[in-house]
């Protein structure tokens, strides 16, 4: 049984209608998917609303991106989806949020890492990333090198590299000079030739693996 959206109400009827959406699409269309029961701690299964603000499952969707589409967001919450910048940072800034990555290879093998603190800065700030609180679920932590960086496109490169990181690896990302998790790249298919262009958690499958799939999930904590 789905858990009561009511838990998060507070959470999405402020976001802005950056797409059209009406007030309940605004709440209710990013808020339907949850965390498998089975995969979530004993204490919280079936107790917690989990937002969903990245996926990737099948290459269906194209997440080579302009920076104006990754503010905003873009997908089907259903499928392949990115939930947009400014709405994950108006969502952060209002109270704390937990951040876990779930990921899967062509192998069927399965991993996560989560993180007790998650938020964006403002655009005016670059939507800088902050996380902290690491917890290995197999995949090692290869976001903790993002946090403090600026989220670049091909087209907004703020990185700290002298080139651009986003329109060399193909993704769109908190890029550095450049990264160790490229969750927006290119879609393949496993191992692959191409050295970080695809979608990469290189503390777990390394430069030249691309994921079966990812999904980043946020929970409001006390």
């Amino acid at each position: 049984m789905v858990p009561d959206a009511s838990a998060f109400v507070d959470a999405c009827t402020y976001l802005p209608d950056l797409e059209g959406h009406s007030p309940e699409e605004r709440c209710w269309v990013p808020a339907r998917d949850y965390l498998d029961p089975a995969s979530l701690p004993t204490s919280t299964a079936g107790t917690q609303v989990n937002q969903v603000i990245q996926r990737r499952i099948d290459g269906s969707l194209n997440f080579y991106r302009p920076w104006n589409q990754y503010k905003v967001g873009f997908g089907n919450p259903e499928g392949e989806y990115w939930l947009g910048l400014e709405n994950i940072h108006l969502l952060t800034k209002r109270r704390k949020y937990e951040l876990r990555v779930d990921m899967e290879d062509f192998e069927g093998n399965r991993v996560f890492a989560m993180y007790s603190s998650f938020f964006l800065d403002s655009e005016a700030d670059g939507y800088k990333l902050h996380v902290t609180g690491f917890t290995n679920g197999g995949a090692g932590d290869s976001l903790a090198y993002h946090s403090g960086l600026m989220f670049s496109t091909f087209d907004k490169d703020q990185d700290t590299w002298s080139d651009n990181c986003a329109a060399t690896y193909y993704g769109a990302c908190w890029y550095g000079s450049c990264h160790y998790a490229n969750i927006n790249g290119e879609y393949l298919w496993g191992t692959s030739k191409h050295y970080t262009t695809s979608v990469n958690w290189n503390h777990w499958k390394g430069y030249h693996y691309s994921l079966k799939a990812v999904s980043i999930k946020i929970r409001p904590v006390p």
